[in-house]
């Protein structure tokens, strides 16, 4: 049975997305329209549903690197930062957006606070992730023409 490792995150992120649009607790807040995800970016995101993106890359994320914090998390989702003279340098990313997309996966089931060394995935959420990416395996070893690349 193919895991997450398997198969390629572009295809597994928006599969999952797709699923927790359909998750009563996991919607956006109403400040994601206007907000930066972070001090490195200029603009907002182009996608508009870039919340069930994000939250279903963090559920991959904690799934892969066991319990991860708020800190390691911010620092993942940051980038480079240019500064006018001086070179570039990393910024972390927004924490608040990061904290309201584990609070809603939390309350969703997904993940699951273990003491101070961060969140861990649940079984609901390892499940939710092994079906799709079997899904995904599947799709590709069936020969789909959109998944024609990752031959």
């Amino acid at each position: 049975m193919p895991v997450v490792l398997d198969v390629p995150a572009d295809l597994l992120i928006p599969k999952v997305a797709e699923h927790l649009r359909n998750v009563s607790q996991v919607s956006p807040p109403s400040w994601s329209l206007f907000v930066k995800t972070g001090a490195h970016t200029q603009r907002t995101p182009q996608i508009r549903d870039w919340w069930f993106v994000r939250c279903s890359s963090i559920l991959r994320k904690i799934y892969l690197n066991g319990p991860l914090g708020l800190k390691e998390l911010a620092s993942e989702y940051g980038g480079r930062r240019k500064t006018s003279y001086y070179g570039p340098y990393h910024r972390d990313a927004g924490r608040s957006i990061i904290r309201k997309a584990l609070q809603q996966l939390e309350a969703a089931d997904l993940v699951v606070k273990q003491g101070i060394k961060g969140r861990v995935i649940t079984p609901k959420g390892m499940s939710l992730l092994d079906k799709t990416s079997t899904q995904i395996a599947k799709d590709i070893e069936k020969g789909n023409p959109d998944l024609a690349r990752y031959f």
